[in-house]
């Protein structure tokens, strides 16, 4: 049986300006951080100090010659915040591109775009 989600793998085009995004701009915590200095790179992040899964970054390019098979495209991701209405704002002013606060029966939520024009949601949950 599983027990609960340890990493999720987004493959990114440039793992620098998404480390920097991730940690600058969503406030993001690299925990670790390994490279065969042969082309094989991955940073693992949390969203919060004691949070159960984190995002680990690999190199797009990298992964798809080594694995071409895989589908690389970026997992449907929901993240939940305490206070919508002020991550929504701090979202903003950071010139991240953020979709309309919209109701759903579960909740509110919005969506953002990473660097690379990716879509991750995020829902409030108190």
């Amino acid at each position: 049986m599983f027990s609960k989600v340890g990493q999720i793998m987004l493959y990114v085009n440039d793992q620098d300006a998404a480390v920097k995004f991730w940690t600058e701009k969503l406030g993001f915590t690299v925990i670790a951080e390994e490279n065969n200095n042969q082309g094989l790179r991955w940073i693992e992040m949390i969203p919060a100090t004691g949070a159960e899964t984190s995002l680990v970054l690999h190199d797009k390019t990298f992964v798809s010659r080594m694995s071409p098979e895989l589908n690389l495209d970026p997992p449907s991701l929901m993240f939940y915040t305490e206070d919508l209405e002020k991550l929504y704002s701090d979202l903003s002013n950071k010139k991240i591109q953020v979709g309309d606060i919209i109701t759903m029966p579960s909740g509110r939520v919005f969506n953002f775009a990473d660097n690379e024009e990716n879509y991750f949601a995020v829902m409030e949950k108190r």
